[in-house]
């Protein structure tokens, strides 16, 4: 083959892309990785997961030296807050988690090229370098991998200034002192603990009538109550109707989602727009390739991520589901798989989801609302972390363990975690699941003690009504 010559062409250097190509490479295709960015990593690495990670660590940080140090018998001066220090910190993760991921591809002897891809003829792809001339690739297998961008509202004008998607809240200059988050699911619950922790006033305002649409209802009702303790204000069925650009920030005009009721304005210094993702197709030249999006621009693929297109092939949040990091990567496996004649295969009946607020929210499988729906008949058991020795040593006690599970077969359907590290935490469940685990099975399970993973062994028991410490 020569340098233009590939079995796989990946377009997209996200988690989905990346990995799909180190899959690739490890069982012996000639792989090639097209990102417009230098650094790989896509979103999550570079504009998302992990810089918010990193800020909601620190903040936490921040939040616990001021307010809690003190109840541990720890004194200290006065806490201060070096914002450009922080900042630097997150930059320095994500540089160097970068570095990783090009060590990883020299490792496994991929091609990164850098540049904007377009499906140009059938098994080829035109490159264009932001300096110089285009150049084209051959590939049998094309693979479009290129995630998704903030969604935005209509009539409000992004700045990433005053009026900011994720992108332009990882970056403020300074705490604003009145933050509005357009929003209520994950990225503008943890971007607004970040700046409440940080000393902004923050409101958040969802069209819905609750907050983390797609969560457990029971799940979501605590996480409020707590997140509004932490000083997070809520404005539920209400949508923004627009946004003025003023001299001192933004001015925004609220009205009742239902369309009754008076309407109201809400002053902002910085307002971000968190209303959920959309897929990121434009200029891949998919409609001349043969490749077709439903109406909302998601890519159509099969059960084998296999487009209408000969050869080409799309996973992660340009194919739609949960826009979540490790489901695009577990699609880039299966392809990578599939094409090396492997029976790839992903399970989306547990996709873990996690919000890393402080207590953290994570689920896996069906809500109780989604069983019932179902028709499914359903048991379910619970256990609150205040009745957990390890919650209670760590001062840590909001929140519970609730599990769903078949009243007939025992068989647990979904697990939803308010709590201290729900988001490691959340891993047993989907293990479990995953084998196809009944209540019992984990209620049998030794757990250490003192640990917080004994509520989900006590939740477990609680299935069956018989919980040993609640």
């Amino acid at each position: 083959m020569s340098d233009a010559e590939f079995d796989l062409a990946v377009i997209g250097g996200g988690p989905g892309g990346y990995v799909a190509a180190l899959r690739a490479a490890q069982l012996g295709l000639r792989v090639a990785c097209i990102d417009q960015r230098q650094r790989l990593g896509g979103t999550c690495l570079n504009v998302g997961c992990i810089p918010s990670k990193a800020l909601l660590h620190s903040s936490e940080h921040f939040h616990f030296a001021r307010e809690e140090l003190a109840a541990h018998g720890v004194k200290t001066g006065k806490i201060g807050l070096d914002l450009a220090a922080m900042m630097a910190r997150k930059d320095k993760v994500v540089a160097d988690l970068g570095k990783g991921i090009d060590f990883l591809l020299d490792k496994n002897k991929v091609t990164k090229i850098t540049g904007t891809a377009a499906l140009s003829a059938p098994g080829e792809v035109t490159v264009k370098p932001e300096k110089g001339k285009a150049r084209k690739l051959t590939a049998a297998h094309i693979l479009i991998a290129t995630g998704s961008d903030s969604a935005a509202l209509p009539g409000i004008e992004i700045d990433e200034k005053k009026i900011v998607t994720s992108t332009g809240a990882l970056a403020l200059a300074a705490v604003p002192k009145r933050l509005v988050v357009i929003g209520a699911g994950a990225i503008g619950l943890e971007l607004g603990s970040v700046w409440r922790r940080l000393g902004a006033e923050v409101t958040v305002v969802e069209f819905l009538d609750r907050i983390l649409p797609g969560m457990d209802g029971e799940i979501a009702k605590q996480a409020q109550r707590v997140l509004a303790r932490q000083g997070l204000s809520f404005k539920l069925g209400t949508k923004v109707a627009s946004a003025k650009k003023t001299r001192a920030g933004v001015e925004l005009s609220l009205e009742p989602a239902a369309g009754k009721g008076k309407a109201e304005k809400l002053a902002a210094d910085v307002v971000l727009v968190a209303v959920g993702r959309r897929p990121r197709t434009a200029e891949l030249g998919l409609d001349a390739a043969g490749v077709a999006c439903d109406a909302r621009g998601f890519v159509q693929v099969d059960d084998r991520f296999r487009t209408g297109a000969e050869g080409i092939y799309a996973i992660g949040d340009v194919i739609g589901g949960a826009m979540l990091a490790h489901k695009a990567e577990e699609e880039g496996v299966a392809v990578a798989e599939i094409l090396a004649g492997k029976p790839g295969h992903v399970n989306y009946g547990v996709i873990p989801a996690v919000v890393y607020t402080w207590p953290e929210v994570a689920a896996v499988g069906l809500s109780e609302e989604e069983a019932k729906e179902a028709g499914r008949d359903i048991r379910v058991g619970k256990f609150p972390f205040a009745a957990n020795s390890r919650a209670r040593t760590s001062g840590a006690t909001d929140g519970l363990v609730k599990i769903v599970a078949d009243a007939k077969s025992d068989r647990v359907l979904g697990v939803h975690i308010l709590g201290p590290d729900a988001g490691t935490l959340i891993a047993e469940a989907a293990m479990a699941m995953e084998f196809g685990a009944s209540a019992e099975d984990i209620a049998r399970t030794c757990h250490a003690h003192p640990s917080l993973p004994e509520a989900m062994k006590e939740a477990a028991l609680a299935v069956a009504g018989r919980a040993l410490h609640a």
